[in-house]
């Protein structure tokens, strides 16, 4: 059997020969191709998982698949930790048809080929197998001379099987990887559906129609009244906030003026001081010109004394 490799370009070697793709790709500048895109190569004796964890001239080749709706955070680190499950690996990735998903798991959002797109743009994915088995089989393993499967260690039922990869794990061709908590392409549907009004409330605002929401009339009507309530409710809102603030301005304006360190209670506070200085000094004169007299009487009786004695 043969493996497939990547069609030759101007970054292969001068002799003819083929790099894979963990020997060149310095930077990424193209999207991972699909297999059916690649050349033909003759086939390679298996690695084993010894050899593999020393490291090998020759990539190993870790298969890991999936739907990959919604493509988010989760599925990329999956795919980091298979491209990193050995020191060197090309990564193929098999990506489920609508017609397999839709009959085994459900209904997706994206279309197969917008998840096909999503997966050939990960930094970490060489290949891509687009509408790949749902159930791995040896036959389909040497075909794309696959090494090793990636995938989560819990059992993963369909049907009457407990687990689609207990015969890879049987083979010794199983490599684990970790689920990331917190995100999941259920855990991002159920996140639209608990906030669905918000979000049809959002289309419709960036021109989309009930009919494109495949809304009924009366649930449009319904919307659109929730949504004018929710203006009046912004708006009064922000009247109320625009008020608070003058009510705050006009009372800083008030005990400015009015309050105890206000410009009206000091001016009052001055004009006090100056009646009391005022009433102070015509005192303090008055008390002056009658010490002034009183010395003047006795400076005048003083030598009448004295000629008296003499």
């Amino acid at each position: 059997m043969t493996a497939r490799k990547r069609l030759r370009t101007d970054d292969d070697d001068d002799d003819g020969t083929f790099l894979e793709p963990s020997e060149k790709r310095p930077a990424l500048t193209s999207p991972a191709p699909f297999t059916k895109d690649l050349e033909l190569v003759p086939a390679r004796p298996a690695i084993t998982l010894e050899e593999a964890k020393k490291g090998t001239k020759d990539p190993v080749r870790v298969y890991a698949d999936g739907v990959f709706d919604l493509f988010h955070g989760g599925h990329g680190r999956v795919l980091m930790q298979a491209k990193n499950s050995f020191p060197n690996v090309c990564l193929i990735v098999g990506v489920a048809s609508d017609e397999k998903t839709h009959k085994l798991k459900g209904q997706t959002v994206m279309s197969e080929e917008e998840r096909y797109e999503c997966v050939r743009h990960c930094r970490y994915v060489d290949e891509v197998v687009p509408d790949c088995p749902w159930i791995i089989t040896p036959e389909f393993l040497e075909k794309h001379q696959i090494d090793f499967v990636a995938h989560d260690d819990l059992p993963y039922g369909c049907g009457d099987a407990e687990d689609i990869y207990k015969q890879i794990k049987e083979m010794g061709k199983f490599v684990a990887t970790q689920r990331t908590k917190g995100i999941s392409t259920s855990d991002l549907v159920s996140r639209i559906v608990s906030n669905y009004d918000d979000y049809v409330r959002r289309s419709l605002a960036h021109g989309y129609t009930t009919k494109d929401l495949n809304m009924g009339f009366i649930k449009g009507n319904e919307v659109r009244m929730k949504e004018g309530l929710s203006r009046i409710k912004e708006k009064a809102s922000e009247s109320l906030h625009r008020w608070e603030e003058k009510s705050r301005d006009l009372i800083t304006s008030f005990m400015g003026l009015f309050g105890r360190d206000g410009r009206i209670s000091e001016f009052f506070h001055n004009t006090s001081q100056h009646v009391k200085n005022a009433i102070t000094g015509s005192h303090r004169e008055d008390d002056e010109n009658h010490e002034n007299n009183a010395s003047g009487s006795s400076s005048h009786n003083s030598p009448t004394k004295n000629n008296n004695s003499t």
